[in-house]
């Protein structure tokens, strides 16, 4: 019988890994995610036709989703090894890219959009999992 096959990466975290935290991070990361999330509502409108607030958008949701990240790298360091650390950073790379030209900035923002969600839903021992 033929199985799934299976990621032969190391686990998402050893034994010895300690997650870091202050009385007020999770308030902090769910705070930042919202304001993302509103630039991120912001620039849906400006890309698809609603006049300017691009740049507004677009800084909105640079500031508040590096906020999420350094938050994530203080708070387990190893998160840069993991499937999220690295997907994220592959999608900077395509909201580079997105804000690069006019042409591919419409199917470029949905393919980012539709990765992001992917990547934020997808079950923890994926995520979470470290590639090295």
């Amino acid at each position: 019988m033929l199985s799934a096959p299976t990621f032969s990466c190391v686990p998402a975290l050893s034994a010895t890994e300690q997650r870091r935290s202050f009385p007020g991070r999770r308030l902090a990361v769910n705070a930042l995610r919202i304001v993302h999330v509103a630039g991120l509502a912001l620039l849906a409108a400006s890309l698809l036709g609603a006049a300017g607030g691009t740049r507004f958008a677009a800084g909105v949701m640079l500031a508040s989703g590096l906020g999420i990240i350094a938050l994530d790298v203080w708070a387990s360091p190893a998160w840069l090894r993991q499937v999220a650390g690295i997907a994220t950073l592959f999608k900077l790379a395509l909201v580079v890219l997105l804000f690069s030209g006019d042409v591919i900035r419409i199917p470029l923002f949905w393919i980012v959009l539709v990765f992001s969600v992917a990547l934020s839903h997808a079950p923890g021992s994926i995520r979470h999992r470290r590639l090295f």
